[in-house]
């Protein structure tokens, strides 16, 4: 049965995808000893970044973000949103590179896993992060983005 054939199945997708995030989060955490912030797997499986990640358990990782995506993708109905293009996609990215790389961890690590531990460091990234993100929807809007 699919959830997304009913219309007020929202609050519980989000659920659902909010317990797995953290469920996922936990077993990384407690199985692997390591936090499941994307940039720094990334960094590791790109060899950047050191840590105690191999790096074929890095890219098993990086794989099945996609993957994962791909299968609900083709057994739900839901279709991935619209971007502006690939222009737009790899400028936003490079940004998004290096914030992680700034901010010492991306949304991941700081919002997911690090708020969960109560770290302050991720505490402020995190609302540093969403005020970023406040801030350009607000521009965006009044520049016609």
């Amino acid at each position: 049965m699919m959830l997304a054939a009913f219309p007020d199945a929202a609050p519980l997708q989000g659920l659902i995808g909010g317990v797995l995030i953290g469920l996922a989060a936990a077993l990384m955490l407690l199985g692997a000893g390591r936090i499941a912030g994307v940039s720094g797997i990334l960094a590791r499986g790109t060899g950047i970044g050191g840590g105690s990640m191999s790096m074929s358990s890095a890219w098993s990782f990086l794989i099945g973000l996609p993957l994962g995506a791909l299968i609900i993708a083709n057994t739900t109905d839901w279709q991935p949103a619209n971007f502006v293009g690939w222009p737009a996609l790899i400028i936003a990215g490079l940004f998004v590179g290096f914030g992680t790389r700034m901010g010492s961890g991306c949304t991941s690590g700081h919002g997911v896993c690090g708020i969960s531990r109560l770290s302050q460091r991720s505490i402020v990234a995190t609302l540093t992060f969403i005020a970023s993100g406040v801030v350009t929807v607000f521009v965006l809007s009044k520049v016609g983005g």
